[in-house]
């Protein structure tokens, strides 16, 4: 007899009190006979008969009572804990992080946890009763309708929904659908079947996720930019070399050619041409070089080469530029990547202001306090549009947005308060490497 029998059998249901019961009702069996067939002759075996009769007969009814007391009991004991367990069910159920819906084979919510009404954003006692389809896409209904069918004659317990593809969900009362990942269980109570979906909404995941692939293409985008732009460049100062500096010094031998056969009274005419060859040939090269790589900014820091930009380019585009400046002795020592990283910052938003914005103004500020700079550089002009951001070969906005990222900065382009173009750039003085975890 294994346990479950012994707990179900009564404790005083021994073999010897059964062969007592059945020895006792075959005593009183005799009893009956021998006085219903000598009774008329022995009066008193008749009355002895009648009183154990009643004795049996109260002592029965007696222990029926006792039975029935008992199993009242039993049964009392049995539905606490009965609702004991069906409570820690549902704490259980209810502290769960994920959301846990349960519905009938009508697709009628029975079940809705604590979880769901936040993901779901309603009361449990609005949805119990109600159709799963609130929750549900309109375009997804019938598919899923189908999905539940097929799995509950399929004699799977359970699985993972979607397959590998994104599921969504429905916002109570609204429009707002959003991602989530789900496994689906089904169980049998007498003739009636439940479904169970344990769900969870994977909505920042799934944002992190885009952003990740879009970064990703991006960089690729960028990539092949860079080698692109890399191949303009080389042409770009290859033209500029042939076409201006070549120029200059073909011009600069022809003119040393023609002073060694020139008259003494030409030849002072002959040098200060050559004089002003000379000049030009060292402006264009300071322009070149300045334009590969700013000297000054190696030289007389980031303060003064941010200046001098600013200056040139308010000279050269026609644009009212002011500048501004704090905490400039915080820039000693500052890591060369920085340093070029705000310069190239301040350069590429000033070129975008000349060729795009059609301002009039522009500002820059830049302040370096507590390990961190921070760069601001706006204008009054047309402002950028939200596309213009995104598009594939937009490469200075990315680029900048890469490197400033790569020293662990951030970068934000947002609509100015004059009506045109805000950028601000935040970046730590000493580039910050960022660890892998343990």
């Amino acid at each position: 007899m294994d346990g479950a029998q012994a707990r179900s059998s009564p404790h005083w249901l021994k073999p010897w009190v059964i062969a007592a019961g059945v020895a006792g009702a075959a005593g009183i069996g005799v009893l009956n006979f021998t006085a219903a067939q000598f009774g008329d002759s022995v009066p008193w075996l008749v009355a002895t008969d009648l009183v154990i009769d009643l004795a049996i007969l109260a002592t029965g009814i007696v222990a029926v009572i006792i039975v029935a007391m008992r199993a009242e009991a039993e049964s009392v004991r049995m539905r606490t804990v009965l609702d004991a367990t069906q409570a820690r069910l549902a704490a259980i159920v209810d502290s769960a992080m994920d959301a846990i819906i349960t519905v009938d084979e009508s697709q009628h919510i029975v079940l809705f946890n604590h979880a769901a009404e936040h993901v779901f954003r309603c009361r449990r006692e609005d949805v119990l009763g109600t159709s799963l389809d609130r929750f549900l896409p309109a375009r997804f209904r019938a598919a899923h309708h189908g999905h539940i069918e097929q799995f509950s004659w399929n004699g799977v317990t359970s699985r993972r929904m979607g397959d590998g593809t994104t599921l969504w969900g429905l916002r109570a009362g609204t429009d707002e659908e959003f991602p989530i990942e789900a496994s689906i269980s089904q169980a049998t109570e007498g003739k009636r079947r439940f479904f169970t979906v344990i769900l969870r909404d994977i909505t920042v995941r799934k944002q992190a996720e885009d952003a990740l692939k879009r970064s990703e293409h991006e960089l690729r985008e960028l990539s092949a930019r860079v080698l692109e732009a890399r191949e303009e460049e080389k042409t770009h100062i290859a033209r500029e070399l042939h076409d201006e500096l070549g120029q200059l010094l073909t011009a600069l031998k022809m003119d040393l050619a023609s002073l060694r056969e020139a008259p003494p009274d030409k030849r002072d005419e002959r040098m200060q041409e050559m004089g002003r060859l000379l000049d030009q040939t060292v402006t264009a090269t300071r322009r070149i070089s300045a334009d590969l790589r700013p000297l000054m900014l190696d030289d007389l820091g980031l303060a003064d080469a941010a200046q001098w930009l600013v200056e040139e380019f308010a000279k050269h585009s026609g644009i009212i530029c002011h500048i501004e400046m704090s905490g400039s002795d915080a820039l000693e020592g500052l890591s060369g990547s920085v340093s070029t990283a705000v310069y190239r910052t301040i350069q590429e938003s000033l070129t975008n202001i000349g060729r795009h914005s059609g301002a009039k103004s522009a500002w820059v500020a830049f302040a370096a306090q507590n390990g961190w700079i921070d760069v601001a550089v706006e204008d009054d002009g047309r402002g950028i549009a939200p596309e213009d951001l995104d598009k594939a070969r937009s490469l200075g906005l990315k680029g900048m947005r890469e490197r400033i990222a790569y020293l662990g900065g951030s970068l934000e382009i947002v609509r100015a308060a004059r009506g045109g173009t805000r950028l601000r750039a935040r970046l730590p003085m000493r580039r910050r490497v960022q660890r892998e975890p343990a």
